[in-house]
C-alpha cells in the first residue's frame, strides 16, 4: 500500500483551532476550525475562493451524536454572515477550496451533491440539508477530475476527526491489496445473536444484516460497570432510535454497518452483555487476539 503525506497545520498554535490540511502532490486545501473563530477564519485568503463547506454541530439525539449542513459558495464571507443569522446548530466549520483556479461553479456543485450522497450512504451523521443539490453535468474527464478530488477528501477529512463521508467502500486514490481483516462472528442462539464485523482501518464494524440483542438489559453490579453498562445501553438504543437497528421480536437486525471503536464495545452492544471482544469474535483462523497477533515473533 502506498502511503499519503499529510500536512496539518496548526494556524494558532493549539489543538481545536483554526487548522490546515493538505496532501502532497494534491491540489485541494482544507480549513477547519470553531465558530468562534469565524471571524479569523474568514480573513483568510481560502475564504475568497469558491467551494464546498461542512457544518458541524455536537447533539445527542443526532446520528452519531453530530448534525451536519453541506454547502458550497462563490463568496464564503456573504454566504456565513446568512449562516450566523439563521443556522444556531453548528459549532465547527469545514472549508473545501483548491489551490488554483481549475474549478469552476459546476465542478464545485458537482462535489457538493457527491458530499451529500457520501453522507447519507455513510449514515454517521443527521444532514440538516432542507433540499438534495442537483449534480451538475460536467464532461466525462471533469467528473474524473472530481472523483479524484473526493478520494483524497475521503482520505484527508477523518485525519481531521470529521467521519461525515467515511464509508468502508471509499475509493481509493490508487488502486493498492485489500487490507480489510477477515470477517469475523459472533453467534449465540439462545440470544437469537448471529453477528458479523470486519475491521476497516481502526474502526471495528458490525455488517448490515447481522442480527443483535432487540434490548439491553444489563445493568452490573459495580458502580464502574454500572456506568460502562449505561453506556452500552445508550449506543444500543440510539441505534434503535436512528433505525440502524430494526427490532423484531426480541431480536435487532442491523440495517447499515456500524462502526465501532473495538471489538468489545461492538460485542457487548450486539450481546447485550459485558464482552471481551478480542476472544468472543472468531474467524476460521481463531479468534480476534489470534488474528491480531498475527505474523509476531514473541
Amino acid at each position: 500500500m502506498n502511503g499519503k503525506h499529510i500536512e496539518l497545520f496548526l494556524v494558532e498554535g493549539v489543538p481545536g483551532g483554526i487548522t490546515t490540511a493538505e496532501i502532497a502532490g494534491w491540489t485541494g486545501h482544507v480549513l477547519s476550525g470553531p465558530r468562534a473563530d469565524l471571524a479569523d477564519i474568514l480573513k483568510r485568503d481560502e475564504a475568497q475562493r469558491n467551494g464546498a463547506y461542512l457544518l458541524l454541530g455536537d447533539d445527542d439525539d443526532a446520528v452519531g451524536g453530530v448534525n451536519c449542513y453541506i454547502g458550497r459558495t462563490e463568496n464564503f464571507r456573504n454566504r456565513f454572515r446568512d449562516h450566523q443569522a439563521k443556522k444556531e446548530f453548528w459549532d465547527r466549520v469545514v472549508l473545501i477550496t483548491a489551490k488554483d483556479d481549475g474549478f469552476n461553479e459546476g465542478h464545485w456543485g458537482y462535489l457538493e451533491a457527491r458530499l451529500v450522497d457520501l453522507a447519507k450512504q455513510a449514515a454517521r451523521v443527521t444532514l440538516r440539508n432542507d433540499n438534495t443539490p442537483q449534480g451538475r453535468k460536467l464532461s466525462e474527464a471533469q467528473a474524473s477530475d472530481m472523483e479524484s478530488f473526493l478520494s483524497h477528501l475521503q482520505i484527508i477529512l477523518p485525519v481531521l476527526g470529521v467521519s461525515v463521508i467515511r464509508t468502508r467502500t471509499a475509493p481509493q486514490v490508487e488502486p493498492t491489496p485489500s487490507t480489510d481483516s477477515p470477517v469475523f462472528t459472533l453467534t449465540r442462539p439462545h440470544l437469537g445473536v448471529q453477528a458479523r464485523a470486519q475491521l476497516f482501518g481502526d474502526e471495528f464494524t458490525i455488517l448490515a444484516g447481522s442480527l443483535v440483542v432487540g434490548s439491553w438489559s444489563g445493568t452490573g453490579k459495580a458502580q464502574s460497570t454500572q456506568r460502562a453498562y449505561a453506556s452500552y445501553r445508550a449506543q444500543h438504543q440510539k441505534l434503535v432510535a436512528d433505525g440502524s437497528i430494526v427490532v423484531e421480536g426480541k431480536v435487532g437486525r442491523l440495517t447499515r454497518d456500524v462502526p465501532f471503536t473495538s471489538p468489545s464495545t461492538a460485542g457487548a452492544v450486539a450481546l447485550g452483555r459485558s464482552c471481551n471482544g478480542r476472544i468472543e469474535w472468531v474467524w476460521a483462523g481463531g479468534n480476534y487476539a489470534d488474528w491480531e497477533n498475527r505474523g509476531l515473533t514473541l
